[in-house]
């Protein structure tokens, strides 16, 4: 019985809220390692027992981090199993997990990111997707997720206006602006893209054989750039949307502007996004970004 709620839930994360196929699949983690702790009904799950679960986890050696996320997401079981499943109550609630330290995010230096961007002279379409890809993370802050899932046909690229619309974590779209270095890029990509790939291939960035790009090769790619114009530190996709933030905000000192480029939730209130004016975030955009003024 304890499966099949299991199956439920996970069926009505998928068809009502939509998550990610990675996120589905660490809500099923999550609720496998409950299930094998706590071998008894579910329906007999006491505090006590969370927090015995949550210690000897923790003992195991997963993170803090970790451990809040499969906190979340016996939470989020056990409101379901409430609401429709006449559970009693959801034993989670107010349990916690051990406090983390949150180091900073890493960020390049403008100088640095310069360096990354313009070091590459190579005009082969290998070389120009790579240029066309890191320069929209730069430019646009995207999450590598939102790069790979871009299709070049479907409107939400708009080089005449710079602008890109993307899908991001929740199923969330927002719109953001694409800087001049960008879509100087981008053009040169579209140019030759039909060289890499297959014919009726929808996605915007193209791997060797022709089809949707992986986020691994994406990764490789950038730490190979990195590496071949000398930077001492291993740089990934992630890397290229924090020095977005991280230089936007020096420049503007807009933060709510910055996270509304980002996609973020608030600070102060978790899961609501600032409603800024997209003629507004431009503006600030094109005064702050490195790469988004023409010279």
């Amino acid at each position: 019985m304890d499966a099949r709620h299991a199956e439920d839930y996970l069926a009505a994360l998928k068809h009502q809220r939509r998550l990610a196929p990675a996120t589905l699949a660490n809500y099923a983690r999550a609720m496998d390692l409950l299930v094998a702790l706590h071998k008894q009904p579910l329906a007999t799950l006491e505090p006590a027992h969370v927090r015995r679960a949550v210690a000897m986890l923790h003992a195991k050696g997963l993170a803090p981090r970790t451990l809040a996320l499969v906190l979340s997401a016996w939470r989020g079981w056990f409101g379901w199993l409430a609401r429709h499943r006449g559970f009693r109550a959801n034993p989670v609630l107010g349990i916690r997990a051990p406090k983390a330290s949150r180091p900073l995010p890493k960020a390049l230096s403008v100088e640095a990111t310069q360096r990354l961007l313009d070091a590459q002279k190579d005009q082969g379409p290998i070389a120009l997707r790579d240029r066309a890809m890191f320069e929209l993370l730069y430019s646009s802050g995207l999450r590598l997720a939102e790069l790979v899932s871009l299709d070049v046909d479907d409107g939400r690229l708009d080089l005449r206006q710079g602008e890109i619309t993307v899908t991001g974590k929740g199923s969330k779209t927002r719109t953001v602006p694409v800087g001049a270095k960008a879509r100087e890029a981008l053009r040169a990509w579209l140019a030759v893209r039909a060289q890499l790939a297959r014919p009726a291939e929808k996605a915007l960035f193209v791997g060797a054989r022709g089809e949707r790009i992986s986020r691994p090769v994406v990764g490789a790619r950038l730490a190979a750039w990195a590496r071949a114009c000398g930077l001492p530190q291993r740089v990934h996709p992630h890397m290229l949307r924090h020095s977005f933030a991280t230089h936007m905000l020096q420049s503007s000192q807009d933060l709510r502007a910055v996270q509304e480029l980002l996609g973020h939730a608030s600070i102060s209130t978790t899961q609501v996004y600032t409603h800024l004016d997209f003629q507004a975030l431009s503006k600030v955009y094109d005064a702050a970004h490195p790469r988004a003024r023409k010279k």
